[in-house]
């Protein structure tokens, strides 16, 4: 599932495309024909991200509301004057940078695919949406809800991460599990939770309410720091550059990009100990049981 970076580069990219024009909105696949109707014809004002959801501003006082989940993705395409990411969503191979192939140079969008559950068409490009988990027109009133119920993203200028802390001190879950919450914390995906506990040294087992504030304050940092990163990257690189020597960050993929993430089985870089797999939650964790004890 993409993660809260890969929504906050979309809600830039919506935004330096479309911000100011009048967009054709529609449903070529017709699950969202009701709510694009609503869009049709009106102008894209902004796009802003909480964490995994996508809200996009329209002069209608309407917002689109996305989340990708899984499977979604957005498709770009243009004219000359038209740049951007060819697509930013649920990579189509494991670390795949999400700018990754040519952008699609056409004064006219091609057939929708039968999938294409919004398509949002401006004078000079277009922007093709499959799979979302969530796609649907919102009031002001309901979008404030639909925030109201996820934790503070550490993206967003006005996160306060003291809501985190709070709901770490009120858990005996693991904050391995708490900061897959994203009532608790919003953005953060297992690749994140992952390798921020490891940067963080800190046992993905331990009750969050048995968590020090100095080590509740070093996981919000770090993934901020890690968040920020892969907004300018397009992908997730956790490894710290004093651990890849004259490897930058723009190179550090594959073998430079990760600690414990999908490396079950392999000697920890820093101890030695064997990459550990388990089965959280429904998810998987990846952690070393000889840094993280």
């Amino acid at each position: 599932m993409p993660e809260g970076h890969s929504i906050h580069r979309l809600a830039r990219q919506l935004t330096d495309v479309f911000a100011g024009q009048r967009l054709e909105v529609s449903s070529p696949q017709g699950r969202f024909a009701a709510g694009a109707a609503l869009l049709d014809g009106q102008v894209f004002e902004e796009a802003f991200a909480h964490g995994k959801h996508l809200f996009a501003a329209f002069s209608s006082d309407l917002y689109l509301n996305v989340h990708l989940g899984i499977y979604g993705a957005f498709t770009f395409g243009g004219d000359e004057h038209f740049s951007g990411a060819s697509f930013i969503g649920a990579p189509r191979k494991i670390g795949e940078r999400e700018d990754h192939g040519l952008l699609a140079f056409s004064a006219q969008p091609p057939e929708p695919r039968l999938t294409t559950r919004l398509r949002l068409v401006s004078e000079h490009g277009w922007a093709d949406l499959v799979g979302p988990t969530i796609c649907r027109t919102l009031t002001e009133p309901e979008v404030a809800q639909v925030r109201s119920k996820l934790g503070p993203d550490p993206l967003n200028r006005d996160a306060d991460p003291a809501a985190f802390y709070r709901a770490a001190a009120r858990t005996s879950r693991p904050i391995g599990v708490l900061l897959m919450d994203q009532a608790a914390i919003s953005g953060v995906g297992n690749i994140f939770r992952a390798e921020s506990l490891y940067r963080c040294q800190l046992d993905p087992f331990k009750p969050a309410k048995d968590c020090s504030s100095q080590q509740l304050e070093a996981l919000w940092e770090d993934n901020k720091q890690l968040l920020e990163l892969g907004v300018k990257l397009g992908r997730i690189v956790t490894t710290d550059p004093a651990d890849r020597p004259g490897i930058p960050d723009e190179q550090a993929w594959p073998e430079h990009a990760n600690y414990v993430y999908q490396k079950q089985g392999l000697p920890c870089g820093r101890c030695g100990a064997s990459i550990a797999l388990e089965e959280v939650a429904g998810r998987k964790l990846y952690w070393c049981p000889g840094c993280q004890l």
